[in-house]
């Protein structure tokens, strides 16, 4: 008989954001996923179909926002709308809220039981990120207008909400900072799951570049287009967003835009890359060791998550300022460095999915009342 897990004898909910597609913050909502079987989702809405199996197999339950007009791909229009919507839900009954959170996920109402939130970053739309998604030429005259009159009210309500959560969880000692700064809360680190086991050591070189990216503002693909188109190296980007239209007419030929791939192709596209290119500043970067995984260098932006899983010289090459001069450098130091797959690959499987599993199973466990029977 299987034996069943103390934690998972408690009547538990899971809280994410919203379900559109399968990006770090859900490979983490999977692992949830496998630790509550039992456990429902609540989000804010769900695209049907654009999730793993394992995810579109639960019970979903979904707010207001699913019924909305162009909910599918301009739901971040509705931000000033998310406080209202992750509030209304009723959590009354369980014992256990788990939430996965980069917005507003963790101001849900938790009356009876603990909350323990797994915080990406406090809410980046109004932060961090606020100049990246709505500064002049990232966004229309009406959408900066709008968001400089709602940008204040989110500010107060993602504090105020702070002490909904009983216990955080930070994804890096970046974003743990972070929550400390603008929370004034404790947060104990745990890196996200890499699936280092779909992904294995390679020393093939096919001399092209590789970006996996969602095609939106912070992540910088429109740096890594200028710096190829100018030096015309190939360049492979995987990936889709928002941005897409506007990326695809300023690449020259050299420049492939793949779309989003499956596991299995994005490891031969990452077993053949010469190294992965990160322009943008992550909270953490789970596509960086996953590219590890493979053995393949990284040439990153030199601040935020980076910095916590790439070993300058050893694993890849920081650039330290967003600019076409300073990437290009990066590339041409990069061609000049003698790098070991075997050394960079045995550095990303410290970021193994099944260290995360377990280290969030001990850590919900720890905040649990125990059992009168133990």
């Amino acid at each position: 008989m299987k034996q069943v897990s103390y934690i998972q004898t408690m009547k538990t909910a899971i809280v994410h954001d919203w379900l559109t597609g399968m990006r770090g913050g859900e490979k983490c909502l999977e692992v949830l996923c496998e630790l509550f079987p039992d456990a429902p989702i609540y989000t804010l809405l769900h695209n049907r179909g654009a999730m793993s199996p394992l995810i579109e197999s639960k019970k979903i339950i979904t707010s207001f926002i699913q019924h909305l007009p162009l909910k599918e791909k301009k739901y971040r229009s509705y931000l000033p709308l998310f406080p209202l919507a992750i509030e209304q839900f009723d959590f009354s009954e369980y014992d256990l809220v788990i939430s996965t959170s980069h917005a507003v996920a963790k101001g849900a109402k938790v009356k009876n039981g603990i909350h323990i939130c797994y915080c990406h970053t406090p809410m980046r739309y109004v932060w961090e990120m606020y100049d990246e998604y709505f500064g002049k030429g990232k966004a229309g005259v009406f959408t900066r207008s709008a968001m400089h009159c709602v940008a204040p009210y989110l500010r107060r309500w993602d504090v105020r909400t702070a002490d909904r959560v009983h216990y955080y969880i930070a994804n890096s000692e970046n974003v743990r900072k972070r929550i400390q700064e603008h929370y004034h809360r404790e947060a104990e680190v745990i890196f996200p799951p890499v699936d280092t086991e779909l992904f294995s050591l390679s020393e093939k070189n096919e001399e092209y570049f590789l970006m996996v990216s969602a095609l939106v503002p912070y992540k910088k693909v429109e740096l890594a287009v200028s710096v190829f188109n100018a030096n015309k190296k190939k360049l492979f980007i995987i990936g889709k967003g928002p941005e897409e239209r506007k990326l695809r007419a300023m690449a020259n030929s050299n420049i492939e835009f793949l779309g989003w791939r499956s596991d299995e192709e994005l490891q031969r596209y990452y077993s053949a890359c010469a190294a992965l290119i990160f322009p943008g500043e992550e909270d953490f970067g789970i596509v960086p060791l996953e590219a590890m995984a493979c053995g393949k260098p990284v040439i990153a932006f030199g601040k935020g998550g980076a910095l916590e899983t790439v070993a300058e010289g050893k694993t890849g090459i920081f650039f330290y300022q967003q600019t076409e001069e300073s990437l290009q450098q990066a590339i041409q130091l990069f061609q000049n460095t003698k790098f070991y797959p075997q050394s960079i690959r045995k550095h990303a499987l410290q970021f193994s999915r099944p260290m995360y599993k377990q280290k969030m199973k001990a850590f919900i466990e720890s905040k649990l009342p125990k059992p009168l029977n133990l």
